[in-house]
């Protein structure tokens, strides 16, 4: 295989660093960033997407203590994988048969509301431009949504929550509900702003994608 970008070298070397990185994550105190390291060389790599995809069933396969802090990582690290990426679909098949058994075998577990969440996910998934950002990986570990504030002119700054799925036009249609604004015939639209520029949100960028820019 080619070098890939951002100083990598070969697939195969890059694959057995993921290995390390998910050997290295069953105990580590602080996963957060171990796990947005290993999606990111994911989405610089897409041919690892699979793989990664594959360890992760392997290592959630009658672990030696189900349900425990290790377990748990691997469970929620394939979470973050499920919101970012879609596996081919002989993968997808294979994981969506572990998740069924995963929920028949430990019904009511961590790990059955983890494989529940990732079911759904998938289901949603179409692709991102960014890997989750901090806040967002601490947040899908817990299988909550985010929570965005959006500044509106002329009126107070509104919180909205928000998936790894919410789009731009979703946020503004349901601010422009929460404004009484659905029969003005003016168009909304979100805009980003830094210190450099200010720029409109594309309606189906994902607002988990702009989040991740900021951070």
């Amino acid at each position: 295989a080619a070098p890939g970008p951002c100083s990598y070298t070969t697939l195969r070397d890059e694959a057995v660093k993921l290995f390390n990185s998910l050997q290295q994550l069953e105990s580590e105190r602080d996963p957060v960033p171990l796990m947005q390291g290993v999606l990111q060389t994911c989405l610089d790599l897409p041919p690892l997407v699979d793989e990664i995809y594959c360890q992760l069933v392997k290592q959630t396969t009658e672990p030696p203590a189900p349900g425990g802090q290790g377990d748990l990582h691997y469970w929620q690290l394939l979470t973050c994988m499920s919101c970012t990426f879609l596996p081919s679909p002989p993968v997808l098949r294979f994981l969506r048969f572990h998740l069924d058994k995963t929920e028949s075998h430990f019904p009511a577990s961590e790990m059955a509301k983890y494989a529940c969440f990732i079911r759904e996910a998938l289901g949603k998934t179409k692709g991102r431009e960014c890997v989750p950002s901090l806040e967002e990986i601490l947040m899908l570990m817990q299988r909550q949504e985010m929570i965005c504030t959006v500044h509106c002119p002329g009126a107070p700054a509104c919180s909205v929550a928000i998936s790894s799925h919410t789009t731009a036009e979703e946020v503004a249609q349901e601010l422009v509900s929460r404004l009484g604004l659905s029969q003005s015939p003016n168009l909304f639209a979100l805009y980003e702003q830094s210190r450099r520029r200010e720029q409109p949100v594309g309606s189906a960028t994902l607002l988990a994608d702009v989040l991740t820019r900021f951070e």
